[in-house]
């Protein structure tokens, strides 16, 4: 199964960042919030990754190409031109799909774009590059085809900032994108490829029309995560989370 991450937006609220660089390339202990939230998925078996690129996407890009020689210790044949690898730290078994969906493309217009290398006979995980959870990935999967609906969303309960959701008997009958209070959602979304028929184009925002109609219409499904969950939306919650790796059991570590 196939993991979308979106990782395209410009992290404003966290600009002391992301001037330099796109906010999932954040760090967080030495290693990109984008390393910490594919680890997670990696650790239950989901190492197939569509990552949707925008703002300073070219920064992702140069992480990735290299990605095993910076975990490597080389032999430069400087006649040839030759590079040989003579040890390496173990590496994860990804596989990472690099996109340019548009510096200014909404999040629902980001996962249009990439609809082409999606199957269309499985669903698919989704996620923001710009938080961290211990969400067990293989029993939200089971959950979602439990439900059998179009998709599926991992309900947190954090101070109420993010996109509120209303439970009833496990489907979510309301969604609202400006929470007071109550469950709200913390992304790590499974879908079925029909929710790709709902997004318009470039313009359409994934939590402001697709996820409200799925909603209305009885087709989204809500995971109540009870574990932990925490966005890297301020440099108060960049330092909070240097703080809970540098303790050495940091919650969101399950690998």
């Amino acid at each position: 199964m196939k993991v979308v991450l979106l990782a395209g937006g410009l992290g404003s609220r966290l600009s002391e960042e992301t001037h330099l660089r796109p906010k999932p390339m954040v760090e967080i202990g030495g290693h990109p919030i984008l390393w910490h939230i594919m680890m997670g998925y990696s650790r239950w078996g989901f190492d197939d990754f569509i990552v949707c690129l925008g703002y300073k996407g070219h920064v992702i890009k140069d992480y990735f190409a290299d990605f095993l020689l910076h975990r490597s210790d080389i032999t430069l044949d400087l006649a040839s031109g030759g590079v040989t690898r003579v040890a390496s730290e173990a590496v994860p078994p990804w596989r990472v799909t690099l996109v340019d969906t548009g510096t200014e493309t909404m999040t629902g217009g980001r996962l249009k774009r990439i609809a082409h290398l999606l199957a269309r006979d499985e669903p698919f995980c989704m996620s923001y590059g710009d938080g961290v959870s211990d969400v067990k990935v293989a029993d939200l999967v089971a959950f979602h085809r439990q439900m059998g609906l179009e998709a599926t969303v991992t309900a947190v309960r954090p101070p109420g900032r993010y996109g509120a959701t209303t439970i009833e008997d496990g489907r979510v009958v309301k969604f609202e994108e400006k929470p007071t209070q109550g469950w709200v959602s913390g992304g790590f979304f499974v879908l079925e490829p029909s929710v790709l028929d709902r997004i318009e184009g470039d313009d359409s925002i994934w939590e402001a029309g697709p996820l409200t109609s799925l909603a209305e219409d009885g087709q989204l499904a809500a995971y109540q995560h009870q574990g932990f969950w925490q966005p890297v939306d301020t440099l108060r919650d960049k330092v909070q989370l240097e703080a809970l790796w540098a303790g050495g059991s940091p919650p969101w570590k399950s690998w």
